[in-house]
């Protein structure tokens, strides 16, 4: 399956079809990259494109598995938010848990992909790619999302689901309570980017979503935990 256009500005690279997994193409910037194993997938869908950055939403294996190896096949810098940025590094997905000793550590390590270093952090207001960066921390510390005003496109990263990653339902849900960091935050940051008021809104899993509406009573009935 080809890269999909969103809007006139937003490519949407389906990872895993149908909607499992997705990574981003705006202006020349690649947001995630998917799981470790989808490489050859990823740089196939890449070609004839003209990148300048890779940017994460957040540094967990669906997300970075194979941001070093785009690195360093395209030869462009990794960026990320500063509470994502050694795992990034490393691979190591302890620092992006609520319980570093829980008994998931070593198989999501397994399912890193390698770690690459970062060359700058993103923060909240910064631009890239024609995006305004939202730093939207709770599912993991250092979590990002990116709105471009014009087109009120929102790119949440895994804020939210669209989609239940095992069964394939697409609705809308929060993301797994084991790998979100800190779900007060996470759902804190729901709220933050339901007050953008984006008409699109692009998901780490999932198709996007074009009613704006749903997605502001979705954020509404979430708890205030």
């Amino acid at each position: 399956m080809p890269p999909i256009p969103v809007t006139e500005t937003v490519m949407r690279l389906p990872l895993v079809p149908p909607h499992r997994l997705n990574a981003y193409l705006v202006g020349g910037v690649l947001i995630d990259s998917g799981g470790r194993l989808g490489g050859r997938r990823l740089l196939r869908l890449l070609e004839g494109q003209r990148l300048s950055a890779h940017v994460l939403t957040h540094a967990h294996p669906d997300h970075q598995g194979c941001s070093q190896r785009v690195c360093r096949a395209l030869g462009i810098p990794l960026l990320c938010g500063a509470g994502d940025r050694a795992a990034a590094e490393s691979g190591d997905q302890r620092t992006l848990m609520a319980n570093p000793g829980s008994p998931m550590i070593p198989l999501l390590n397994l399912m890193s992909g390698p770690g690459h270093p970062v060359a700058g952090t993103l923060a909240e207001g910064d631009e890239i790619g024609g995006l305004t960066v939202i730093e939207a921390p709770g599912h993991t510390p250092g979590h990002l999302a990116f709105w471009e005003e014009r087109t009120r496109v929102l790119i949440l990263g895994d804020v939210l689901f669209h989609m239940q990653p095992l069964t394939l339902r697409t609705t809308l849900s929060e993301p797994f309570r084991f790998a979100t960091f800190d779900r007060a935050a996470n759902l804190a940051s729901a709220r933050k980017l339901a007050a953008l008021d984006p008409e699109t809104i692009c998901f780490g899993h999932g198709p996007p979503l074009t009613a704006g509406d749903a997605f502001q009573r979705f954020v509404a009935g979430l708890p205030r935990a």
